[in-house]
């Protein structure tokens, strides 16, 4: 029989831990999330429809972006055990610089229209983490003041060649002016992605007040305030526009753009020179020997071509053809420390978070940037002492076995 008494009051002393109040509610928020996906639920409540889908969507079915995250879910690490990993270092060097993590802040367009702090508090947050920022063609901040906000970390700016070839190759001038070190040149955007998502709301910058928009502000006033009391939202490279995103983006790129073209764009380029959206291993053997710096795969976060080939898949093979040319980084459905470090350990020697950054400015402007980074950076120190290794030099291909889901059929 088990022997029962009454609790005397000293017992409960050891079990009431009552917290101290946050007044600050974004402090609240961003304190009780412990993952991005935790950030992005933060994100939806906060943010309109039109803005967070889209961060959120991709094209079309939205295939491309799935199967790039299953790849990640896919993963079994094969952790060594009895090593001393009391001691782990994050960085190396990155185009020929030193990085805290192998991760940045991917080029992501109309940031302030997410949370009204937008690109200020990614380049800063980066900055401070040791990071580089990223700024869009598509940004909503100036280049100048890009730099301002980091003055002394490293900042890359990602180009759309335009139609309009002296207006692309002034922004170019104007960020290698601002001491930019890297320019991503983005080469998956001959024309706009059918992103549904983005039809449907009737997305447009600035956001066109109708009935559904004003119904879905109704729970979120506080995103309209920002909205309203600051500087007017436009894009930071071009001339303000009138209609939606997807008449802009096809009105914008140029389908005409080639091989060529890239190497005029390399010859006026003063720094390192990566090639973004590779999605097959014979167009990354061609940019090889053009001496490029290095490569990006990805397929846009899927918001371009649905069903396109998953960047994670494609690594192993691109690192073993061209990795001693170039390096070779990677990009779309990193949601994950864990992630990072299964790119890492399959042969990327970088990585980009797009949405894993945007879904920390809606939930909380700079702090909650700051906090995406710190949820990164603290899984992707778990995961390398849980494998045993106490480097990024030591993260190797049999570190990770990629679980078959998806194969192509052989033919009959």
């Amino acid at each position: 029989m088990t022997q029962r008494r009454m609790p005397r009051p000293r017992d409960f002393r050891p079990l009431v831990r009552f917290r101290k109040p946050r007044l600050s509610s974004t402090r609240r928020r961003l304190e009780a999330a412990v993952t991005i996906h935790d950030l992005r639920d933060a994100a939806r409540r906060r943010t309109p429809r039109a803005a967070f889908d889209y961060t959120d969507g991709a094209a079309e079915s939205e295939v491309s972006l799935a199967r790039a995250r299953q790849a990640f879910n896919d993963v079994q690490f094969n952790p060594s055990i009895l090593r001393d990993v009391s001691k782990v270092s994050t960085g190396w060097e990155v185009l020929g610089a030193p990085v805290a993590m192998p991760f940045g802040i991917a080029p992501t367009g109309f940031a302030r229209l997410m949370q009204t702090e937008g690109e200020i508090a990614g380049a800063g947050a980066a900055g401070a983490a040791g990071i580089p920022f990223s700024l869009s063609t598509l940004g909503t901040t100036s280049i100048e003041d890009v730099k301002a906000a980091n003055p002394t970390g490293r900042n890359w700016f990602q180009l759309y060649m335009w139609k309009d070839r002296e207006r692309s190759m002034g922004l170019v001038e104007r960020a290698a002016a601002a001491g930019f070190d890297t320019l991503l040149v983005t080469v998956d955007a001959p024309v706009a992605g059918a992103r549904l998502r983005d039809s449907r709301n009737g997305f447009s910058i600035p956001p066109q007040l109708t009935l559904k928009t004003v119904a879905n502000a109704a729970t979120r006033p506080a995103w309209w305030f920002n909205l309203l009391t600051t500087e007017p939202l436009s894009f930071a490279s071009l001339d303000r526009w009138p209609g939606t995103v997807a008449e802009l983006l096809d009105t914008m790129f140029d389908p005409t753009v080639d091989f060529d073209d890239l190497v005029w764009i390399k010859d006026q380029w003063p720094g390192k020179i990566v090639v973004k959206g590779v999605q097959n291993l014979a167009d990354a053997k061609k940019l090889a020997g053009l001496g490029v710096d290095g490569i990006v795969l990805s397929n846009h976060g899927g918001r371009q071509l649905d069903r396109a080939p998953i960047p994670f898949h494609l690594l192993p093979d691109v690192v073993r053809e061209v990795g001693k040319d170039v390096e070779v980084h990677m990009d779309t459905g990193i949601m994950s420390g864990a992630d990072i470090v299964a790119a890492v350990a399959k042969g990327a020697r970088f990585t980009l978070v797009g949405r894993a950054y945007l879904y920390g400015l809606m939930a909380g402007g700079r702090a909650g940037v700051d906090k995406a980074i710190q949820i990164l950076s603290d899984q992707v120190i778990r995961t390398m002492r849980l494998l045993g290794v106490n480097t990024l030099e030591e993260l190797e291909p049999g570190h990770v076995t990629q679980l078959r889901r998806l194969a192509p059929r052989e033919v009959d």
